[in-house]
């Protein structure tokens, strides 16, 4: 007998090769890979707080009422919380073997003026430092007059740049004031030496 072709082995090729054909055209299409995410990029500082001029400095220096008249010493000792007594020239000594003390200055530091002709001393709280030989002090009673002298300029005129010697910017005048000061140094009031 003779076979006949019922076309079902090529039947079943055709079949499947459709079913490929199908397969095939489901699948996604050949896509390049995802780029990678972009860098985690920190943000950036803020720009650093810029000094302000030196003619601004200037021109912040300004005298304040008090509630009533302050002494240079009564002044320091509220703002500070130096537990110093005494005319404002007796700090110096007053302070050995109690507070750091030096000739460099340091926001919060006292400067401590020699007593000079009729005074009998004076004392400031440095408030910045603007340069090696420019700060900004707050005191009372610069003029005698009881008032408070806040964001004074105070300049280092001495010869060896130690803060021995100083002008101090008078306010009223809007210049610096002709007598060159000497001083002690500077206590460091939040350094106390620990005592037995």
């Amino acid at each position: 007998m003779r076979r006949v072709n019922d076309g079902t082995a090529s039947g079943s090729k055709a079949a499947v090769l459709c079913i490929a054909a199908s397969l095939a055209a489901c699948a996604a299409p050949d896509l390049p890979p995802p780029s990678p995410p972009p860098p985690v990029v920190a943000p950036l500082p803020p720009p650093p707080r810029a000094e302000p001029r030196l003619d601004e400095i200037f021109r912040q220096a300004r005298i304040l009422r008090p509630a009533r008249p302050l002494e240079c010493v009564e002044y320091v000792r509220d703002v500070t919380g130096v537990a110093i007594r005494g005319n404002a020239w007796t700090w110096w000594d007053a302070a050995a073997g109690r507070y750091a003390r030096g000739m460099a200055p340091h926001p919060g530091a006292v400067l401590v003026f020699r007593k000079q002709l009729k005074s009998v001393g004076h004392v400031a709280v440095v408030k910045r430092v603007v340069t090696d030989r420019l700060i900004v002090v707050d005191h009372a009673d610069w003029l005698k007059d009881g008032r408070i002298y806040a964001d004074s300029p105070v300049m280092d005129v001495s010869e060896r740049g130690d803060w021995s010697a100083v002008r101090v910017w008078y306010t009223p005048g809007r210049s610096w004031g002709r007598r060159v000061y000497r001083t002690y140094g500077f206590i460091y009031v939040n350094q106390r030496i620990a005592t037995q």
